[in-house]
């Protein structure tokens, strides 16, 4: 019998029961001794349907619990409203913080969730949250970072070139054809290994008020992008990328000057530069060639100097943007689209703590490594005025 038969059931004795007491009770409300025998049995059948449908009710539930999938452990952070698709691997908050704790505990509390990141040295792959705000930091010091385009290669990258390009040529009616070759070249972008260390304290690391996490991406953010930049502006490509200003492997040199520099010596810079690449065009230079070229005037009297009305917004010459870097040549001055030069990184950073090299000391170094290069794939795509030597 269901639970709704026997409360059906009930309902229907409980009300036999009541008109069994209206019909026999006397004057005075008191049932004969037959009568209250029978009204007895009464409540002890809806006594026992009641027992009857509790037990039926406690059965159901506990079917419906057995019945129930096993509840399986967390994994990860539950979902709250607005945090977005939950992350995985060596960008889960679970490895950021095992990360974090081993570097704090001198690498002495491993947890499994760092083995997915362990490379052939021993050492830990930065997790991928770590990476990008490495990246962002290179981008925000590197002004070539940001300038330039960025591949990310699995091995040698390498760039084909068109050398030579068809022309045209009239012909009269019934001539013959002109046929030109067209021949090609090919960039190859490698990894130069690029790599920074640090040694910190044992009680700065064990500092649970210090912020050891932004302190070791700030510092070894600035010490790559510091190098790096040098490299895209100044390498010659042996052990390290060729730069814009390379005698050899940068742009292209469109002359050098024998007197001081003047304002038409900058409408030459500009007007160097092939049409299609001054669209997105603009200046590189030292910052101690500024102050010369703030007092430049055209042949109006008007500076040729155009400093921004606009927080964020670069200084102009001649309506070109203008980017400093404290690693350009005092005596060069780069202008072109700096879009064709380019960067590999190979793979990601890695990161590395040396526990026993200062143990001595009670320091605990960290190094930080990446495999980079960069080459200017176009040469005519940037221009290059050298300035009189002072």
């Amino acid at each position: 019998m269901t639970i709704q038969e026997l409360m059906e059931k009930r309902a229907k004795v409980w009300e036999a029961a009541k008109n069994f007491v209206d019909t026999h009770e006397n004057e005075n409300g008191v049932l004969f001794a037959e009568d209250s025998a029978t009204y007895e049995r009464m409540e002890a059948e809806i006594e026992d349907l009641t027992k009857a449908i509790d037990r039926h009710r406690k059965a159901e539930e506990m079917e419906k619990n057995l019945n129930q999938p096993v509840n399986q452990p967390l994994t990860g952070k539950p979902y709250a409203g607005g945090q977005g698709e939950q992350k995985t691997g060596r960008a889960s908050d679970e490895y950021r913080r095992a990360m974090l704790n081993a570097l704090r505990s001198n690498f002495r509390q491993v947890s499994n969730t760092l083995q997915e990141g362990v490379d052939a040295d021993g050492g830990y792959l930065v997790p991928e949250e770590y990476d990008r705000r490495l990246v962002d930091v290179l981008n925000e010091e590197n002004i070539m970072r940001r300038l330039a385009t960025r591949i990310v290669t699995s091995g040698e990258h390498k760039i084909n070139i068109a050398a030579t390009k068809p022309a045209a040529s009239w012909i009269e009616e019934g001539g013959a054809l002109t046929f030109g070759d067209a021949t090609f070249d090919q960039k190859i972008l490698d990894a130069h290994k690029l790599h920074v260390a640090i040694k910190v304290t044992e009680e700065l690391l064990y500092d649970n008020a210090f912020n050891l996490e932004n302190y070791i991406i700030v510092q070894f953010g600035k010490a790559l992008a510091n190098a790096e930049e040098d490299a895209f502006l100044n390498g010659n490509g042996t052990g390290k990328p060729t730069g814009i200003f390379d005698g050899t492997g940068g742009g292209h040199l469109l002359n050098t000057l024998a007197a001081a520099l003047k304002s038409d010596d900058m409408l030459d810079l500009v007007y160097g530069l092939k049409r299609p690449y001054r669209k997105n065009a603009s200046f590189i230079m030292n910052d101690a060639t500024l102050p010369s070229l703030r007092k430049l005037k055209d042949n109006n009297g008007a500076y040729i100097w155009q400093p921004a009305y606009q927080a964020g917004e670069p200084d102009r010459i001649l309506g070109y943007k203008v980017e400093t870097s404290a690693y350009a040549p005092k005596d060069g001055i780069a202008f072109g689209d700096y879009s064709y030069y380019n960067i590999g990184d190979r793979g990601n950073r890695s990161f590395k703590q040396l526990n026993e090299l200062f143990a001595g000391n009670g320091m605990i170094g960290f190094v930080a490594k990446e495999r980079v290069d960069g080459k200017l794939v176009l040469p005519e795509a940037v221009q290059i005025m050298k300035l009189k030597a002072d």
